[in-house]
Order: structure tokens, then sequence, then C-alpha cells
């Protein structure tokens, strides 16, 4: 039950609000555990944007579409009329209300195994994306910590038309190429050349 169709009702306090908030913790209090187990080599600060990607207002919005949430909603008249069953806001608080009445009807374990039966496959994609996103700082990171200096990136090529351009950008370290990246634009290039370079460090590593 949405807040505003509960203000139209004369429902105060009966709308989901309370819900969410219990869900969100339980999301983060679950999801956080999933992954410290799933990646024990992971650092504090990426298993935190790890977990944020998972339980993210967009994300959460995603998974509520897959069981088709939107379906389920008491809705006020005017956000009935304005979409409001695809809205990513109201799909999201939903989702996490849900969860907070599962583990407030079942406890932790079902709960748990909710939350993992339908997070899980979405982890290794978050995981890869954010890694994609974040490799260049900690590329910068790892070789400061080591050498207290910077990668440098060299554009090696560049093709296709103005409008359509295929950029390929190495990650040099001491004249030495570390990784490269293809993409579409150069700071996504950029990136991949980084996340590269990070795999062959870790791989000389293990």
């Amino acid at each position: 039950m949405h807040s505003s169709y509960a203000f139209e009702q004369a429902r105060t306090g009966q709308d989901n609000q309370t819900l969410e908030f219990l869900g969100d913790a339980v999301l983060d209090l679950v999801v956080g555990h999933i992954v410290y187990r799933k990646y024990p080599e992971m650092r504090e600060g990426e298993l935190t944007r790890l977990r944020s990607a998972l339980v993210n207002e967009t994300h959460l919005a995603n998974m509520a579409r897959e069981i088709e949430l939107g379906n389920f909603l008491f809705l006020g008249k005017g956000e009935d009329a304005s979409n409001g069953r695809n809205k990513s806001s109201i799909l999201s608080c939903g989702y996490e209300a849900v969860i907070g009445a599962v583990f407030e009807d079942t406890g932790y374990r079902t709960v748990r195994e909710i939350i993992e039966k339908f997070f899980i496959p979405a982890i290794e994609e978050k995981k890869e994306e954010l890694l994609i996103a974040d490799a260049k700082s900690r590329l910068q990171e790892a070789l400061q910590d080591r050498y207290n200096e910077g990668p440098l990136y060299v554009v090696e090529a560049e093709e296709g038309p103005s409008h359509q351009k295929l950029f390929t950008i190495a990650a040099c370290f001491h004249g030495a190429v570390l990784g490269t990246g293809q993409a579409g634009s150069k700071k996504e290039a950029e990136q991949r050349a980084a996340a590269a370079a990070l795999q062959k460090l870790q791989d000389e590593s293990d």
C-alpha cells in the first residue's frame, strides 16, 4: 500500500513505509553477507560499492519488474494515472516492503534464501561492471602503493568514422604495456585497459 492510497482512503499509518525501512535494512545485511562470503579477497570499499550497486533504486526496481510487483500495488488515483506502477522509486520501495514483510513473517533464514535466489545471478554482472568502471582509480592506487607512480594511457589506434570511433588504448608503466582496452570512447577504453592491467598484476602476484 503506497502512501498516496493510504491518504486517499483515510488509512494514514497503514502504508508500507515502515516495512520499506525494515526491508532496506534486511537487504543491506543479507546482500552484504553474500558478497562478503563470495569475495573474501575484496577490500571494504569494493564490497561497499558492490552492495550499493545491488540495492540501489534502479536495480531494486528492475527486480520488482521481474516479479511484476507493480500489478499488486495499491496506489492513489493520481499516482496510478501517472504510470506510478512503473516508476522506479515506487517499485524499489515496494520491493523493500515485500522483503521486510517476508522477514517479519518468516525470519532471517527464509528471507536470506529468497534474496540469494534473486540476487546471486546479478552479483557477477554487477561486479564486472563496477570493476571496469572503477579500474582506473584502483590501478592508480595499486601502482602508487608499490612504486609511488601512476600509469600512462596511450592511444594505440583510432578507427572508424567520426560518428562511430573505436579507440584502442594501452595502460603503460615504465615503458611496458600492462593492458589494453577497446571502446567507443577514450574514457571507457582507458577503464578497460586499466581493468586488463589489474588482472595482469593480479595474475603475476598469484
